[in-house]
This record gives C-alpha cells, structure tokens and sequence, in this order.
C-alpha cells in the first residue's frame, strides 16, 4: 500500500471513529429519553439499570472522543512526514 492509499484508508478510518461516535452519542440521548419517561413510571430497577448503562455508554463516548482526537493527529502527523499535498490526493482520486 502506498502512502496515498494508507492516507485515504486513514482518513476512511477516522470517519469510522466518528460515526462511532455519533451512534454512541445518539444511544445515550435515548437512555435519556427513557430516564425520562421512568420519573412517570417510578419504577427502581429501571432507575437502576438505566443509571448502569448510561454510566458505561458515557464512558465509551469518553473513550471514543480520546481515540478520535488521537487518531486525527495521527492522521494529521502521517499526511505532514509524508508531505502528502491535496494536489496528490486529488490526482489519486482521479486516477481511481
């Protein structure tokens, strides 16, 4: 894999992380949503349980936020030792 390849397979990568991120950030708006309706319902196992998981999904989104923003300097560092130009990445995408 060339430089160019590994870069576009970075970058492919990195939207990955953030799409991760937006799905896990979405889950714990759900579980939001459901601590919600629970003040009507009362009930304490749900309570319970919702806290449990919103405290996991939290701290997955943590974890993913961290990865994101080193994995973009990763990127970032890779494209600058690789002096990889737009004009390179323009010429690789027409060229495929």
């Amino acid at each position: 894999m060339d430089k160019i390849e590994k870069y576009k397979t970075m970058e492919k990568v990195l939207r990955e992380i953030e799409d991760l991120k937006n799905s896990e950030t979405a889950v714990i708006k759900k579980i939001g949503q459901i601590e919600t309706e629970n003040m009507n319902l009362n009930i304490q196992d749900l309570e319970k349980s919702i806290a449990s998981i919103y405290d996991g999904a939290y701290k997955n989104l943590e974890n993913i936020e961290g990865l994101h923003t080193s994995f973009t300097e990763t990127v970032s560092d890779f494209k600058d030792k690789n002096k990889i130009t737009d004009e390179m990445l323009l010429e690789f995408s027409e060229s495929n």
